[in-house]
């Protein structure tokens, strides 16, 4: 039998994901990647032979060890696994299953449980941003149940409250990557945000879309992932990010009016498949983008910029806080957003030979 590796199968917000704790993957990430194509099961559009879902969102890695840096007690990096193709690439991070990060880490002795709450510094190595995750552990032990619930996920569970700092240009460098707020790109206005997610943000009208269509319904309709795709590859030349043909970033999401009392609707490619929600990071940078004056989606927002806003996407919607900074350039002072986790299973992971 193939030598297993032990792992945790964890919902973070959205997503699901393998965690691994770093000191049990090969050095070398050539190796690493390639056991955790096996693993995963990938090169499958089903993923039968491993732990994939046979979607992105439930195609991902979680590689979790203690920092190094004094100001952090964990190091985070995430590693999105093709689903048909044998691709791994760390050009992103993922703040669902940061919401989980935490958890893992506290049953893997890592961190310390508090009495009643644990507070947990987390370095993101795909950006090297960082972040501070919240979440209940009475008498010491992790706890799951609770009464939140997040749109895309069926019940509810404890809250997982999730702080952002320093994520302001932690892909590309600049919150602005373009210098501008809205570019021109094959005659559509879009506006290149990286607020921890670089972003293309365009309206759903200039690609002849409602903005309210299902992920179904965008994955087949003609020629739209064509569109998307050369939008998103021109837009990364200008984000200085280079070829982008196999990476997952950036991501595009188009923005509409609101449909449901939130303050935007969404529809987010990841990068050319239809997201059946949207991703922490890039709400966060969907959020921005739409609080700087005169960019895409600026002048959607059905509420002022005080305050948590309301992201609609294909399965609900959920609150995301980002409080700007006065000035030029425009600076983020802080993003908050709040998640839900789930510990799945823990055991033995066994890669296919």
């Amino acid at each position: 039998m193939t030598t297993g590796v032990p792992a945790s199968l964890m919902r973070g917000g959205t997503s699901k994901g393998l965690f691994l704790l770093a000191s049990d993957l090969p050095a070398d990430p050539a190796d690493r990647d390639d056991l955790l194509l096996r693993l995963m099961g990938s090169p499958d559009p089903a993923q039968i032979d491993g732990l994939g879902g046979a979607t992105p969102v439930t195609s991902k890695v979680a590689v979790v060890g203690p920092s190094a840096d004094p100001d952090h007690d964990l190091d985070y990096l995430f590693l999105q696994v093709g689903v048909d193709a044998a691709t791994v690439s760390e050009r992103q991070t993922c703040g669902n299953l940061l919401a989980a990060v935490g958890q893992f880490a506290v049953g893997r002795g890592l961190v310390p449980a508090g009495p009643e709450r644990t507070e947990v510094r987390i370095r993101m190595l795909n950006t090297g941003a960082s972040a501070v995750s919240r979440f209940a552990t009475p008498g010491g032990r992790v706890d799951f149940d609770g009464d939140t619930a997040i749109a895309g996920v069926p019940g509810t569970a404890a809250p997982v409250l999730l702080d952002f700092l320093a994520t302001e240009g932690s892909t590309t460098g600049s919150l602005l990557p373009t210098g501008s707020v809205v570019d021109r790109i094959d005659g559509i206005d879009v506006t290149c945000i990286d607020n921890g997610m670089p972003v293309v943000v365009v309206r759903a009208a200039d690609l002849g879309l409602s903005g309210y269509e299902t992920p179904a319904e965008l994955a087949e309709a003609p020629g739209l992932s064509t569109r998307i795709d050369d939008l998103r590859r021109r837009a990364a030349a200008l984000m200085g990010l280079g070829d982008v043909s196999t990476a997952p970033v950036p991501k595009t999401t188009v923005v509409a009016p609101p449909k449901y009392g939130g303050a935007i609707s969404t529809r987010t490619f990841i990068p050319v498949r239809p997201h059946p929600a949207i991703g922490v990071l890039g709400a966060v940078s969907v959020v921005t983008s739409a609080l700087l004056e005169g960019s895409v989606g600026h002048d959607l927002l059905a509420r002022g910029t005080g305050g948590p806003l309301a992201v609609e996407h294909p399965t609900g919607s959920f609150e995301v806080d980002v409080a700007l900074r006065d000035g030029e350039p425009p600076r983020v002072a802080r993003s908050t957003v709040v998640r839900t986790a789930r510990a799945l299973f823990d055991g033995v992971a066994h890669p296919r030979s």
